[in-house]
């Protein structure tokens, strides 16, 4: 099991750890700060450092409780030898402000009850969002955009909180996806995501820990998928 460092302190940028297991480039950590490719989010890249010698994280990914980081070689170390980690700062923070706010773009929708997203995908430059929206055109989806971007000047706090299965089963929408709805049933914790006063979801990625860090929204491209699924990009000015 990997100490998942991201989930409570999204900030976190360096670490020090003990290698558990050691595969060929693949190294399984005690603790980490590197995010696992997941949830539409990519994963971190960025070097762990042992005996000396520093070595390119170039993959992320996670199996079951575990966090095996992928190098750029075979590291020159064994388990139980420590390593000193650091991530690609900037490439991360960029994920955290584009998923920060593709959960305002979501909780804006379901506010004005205006359909649904279906899926999106995070990349290190933009964003991209399915709609269930029948009706959305570029001209509405620029307004949902507009919509948004109060919100986030409003700069409400940003953070992840735990709930009890019992009571994360009594919020509504916690989950807005049907696979959502069956993973949350089949857990005993739930890692939320809160946006004071505006909005709450199920989440196990990172974020910003305020809506203004996200700055400012750009509509970059609106494309009609057919006569139900409309899809965005968004990015960041």
């Amino acid at each position: 099991m990997t100490e998942k460092i991201y989930l409570t302190d999204a900030y976190a940028k360096e670490f020090e750890a003990v290698i558990v297991e050691k595969n060929g480039n693949a190294l399984v950590l005690d603790r980490t700060v590197f995010y696992p490719t997941g949830g539409g989010q990519p994963c971190d890249t960025g070097t762990v450092t042992c005996n000396g010698i520093a070595y390119n994280v170039v993959e992320t990914k996670k199996d079951g409780e575990r966090v095996i980081h992928i190098t750029d070689r075979e590291a020159d170390a064994k388990p139980g030898d420590k390593i000193h980690g650091a991530i690609d700062w900037d490439k991360r923070y960029m994920h955290m402000k584009l998923h920060t706010a593709i959960h305002l773009l979501d909780a804006v929708m379901e506010k004005r009850k205006a359909g649904s997203i279906t899926g999106g995908q995070i990349y290190d430059d933009r964003a991209r969002v399915d709609f269930d929206l029948p009706e959305m055109n570029r001209e509405a989806a620029a307004k949902i955009l507009e919509d948004t971007q109060k919100v986030i000047d409003e700069g409400r706090k940003v953070y992840p909180k735990i709930l009890k299965k019992e009571e994360a089963l009594g919020i509504e929408n916690l989950s807005r996806t049907e696979p959502g709805r069956r993973l949350l049933e089949s857990m005993e914790e739930v890692r939320v995501i809160v946006i004071e006063g505006f909005d709450m979801q199920m989440d196990g990625g990172t974020h910003v820990s305020n809506t203004k860090e996200v700055g400012k929204l750009v509509l970059a491209k609106f494309e009609n998928k057919g006569s139900h699924n409309k899809r965005i990009e968004i990015a960041l000015g």
